[in-house]
């Protein structure tokens, strides 16, 4: 075999690897109403943590959930909160914090953060835009003081 040949094939199969490396990474986040730490209405992973460009995507595992997204970084915009049952997949281009809710189950505490490259920079602006209530209120602060 000649050595353009080894090295176009050597550089597809670590290619190749690079590119699945790039999307280990990607999460799942069930939608829950029990977790198995006991608490109830809650997301699997109260404060996600990944890389620009990473996707999480949340499971409704059990019947009754949804997500709806209510503050991230300066300039991003919401989408709409999702139908109630259903699958939800987002990809996160832009660093920063993002806050999300179960929209009928907001102020028990089945809330989430999203922190997307390790920056915190709009940590202030989450708790004060929030809008939290109620038990969601007291843990974001909890979370946002431990950031």
């Amino acid at each position: 075999m000649n050595k353009p040949l080894l090295i176009v094939m050597a550089l597809s199969f670590f290619g190749a690897i690079a590119l699945q490396a790039a999307n280990a990474s990607d999460m799942t986040i069930d939608m829950l109403n029990t977790r198995d730490d006991g608490e109830k209405m809650v997301y699997s992973v109260d404060v996600a943590r990944i890389d620009v460009g990473d996707t999480i995507t949340w499971l409704p595992t059990e019947k009754g959930h949804n997500v709806e997204f209510k503050v991230g970084p300066k300039g991003w915009k919401a989408p709409k909160k999702s139908p109630m049952n259903r699958e939800v997949e987002m990809t996160f281009d832009m660093p920063g914090i993002y806050f999300y809710q179960c929209t009928p189950h907001k102020n028990i505490g089945m809330i989430g953060l999203v922190i997307v490259g390790d920056d915190v920079s709009n940590k202030g602006i989450i708790l004060k835009k929030s809008k939290a209530k109620g038990k969601s209120k007291k843990k974001l602060k909890g979370w946002l003081d431990e950031l």
